[in-house]
């Protein structure tokens, strides 16, 4: 029998991928409490009890995602491969899968919006964790310059495809 942590914490689990799905179909303004409540097959007021709101959820939601690819690209550096290899693989798993997950939703520029007024602190505590990655394979010097190159090369929403080659682009130029 689980333990009311584990079922607390796959209760949030829930919360979340049901607001991820969403959050996605119907961007952020356009999705309610409601919406994620019934996605999680949760009352409204069990949803207050994890969340006092939707900006809560969000956050929390943004965070986990990022974490988890965190996680993921820490694991990558450990497998062998030069440091372009393991600079390719770090920003796919970074940028590119999560640039895909987000391209597809219909509500795509909205998200990146919502972040910007919602979450600033996450973003920076984010942004701090990416480039201490990225210091692992660039020189310091240059850490900061391929960071805001990256980010500009999804400023015109390209197709996920041509994205993940402007990555690959950027990434020989650095390396």
């Amino acid at each position: 029998m689980a333990s009311a942590v584990e079922r607390d914490a796959a209760r949030r689990r829930e919360i979340l991928e049901s607001a991820k799905t969403c959050f996605l179909r119907f961007g952020y303004s356009k999705t309610s409490l409601d919406d994620i409540a019934k996605t999680a097959k949760l009352s409204r007021p069990l949803l207050y009890r994890k969340f006092p709101n939707k900006g809560a959820i969000f956050a929390a939601l943004y965070d986990d995602v990022f974490e988890t690819q965190l996680r993921c690209a820490l694991d990558s550096l450990a497998k062998p491969g030069s440091k372009p290899q393991q600079l390719e693989r770090i920003c796919q798993i970074m940028c590119g899968d999560p640039y895909e997950l987000i391209s597809r939703a219909p509500m795509a520029q909205e998200f990146y919006e919502a972040c910007e007024v919602l979450i600033p602190e996450i973003l920076g505590r984010h942004k701090r964790k990416w480039r201490a990655l990225l210091g692992k394979l660039l020189p310091k010097r240059h850490v900061e310059v391929f960071d805001l190159a990256l980010d500009g090369l999804y400023a015109d929403m390209p197709p996920v495809a041509v994205y993940r080659q402007r990555i690959g682009v950027l990434i020989s130029r650095f390396t």
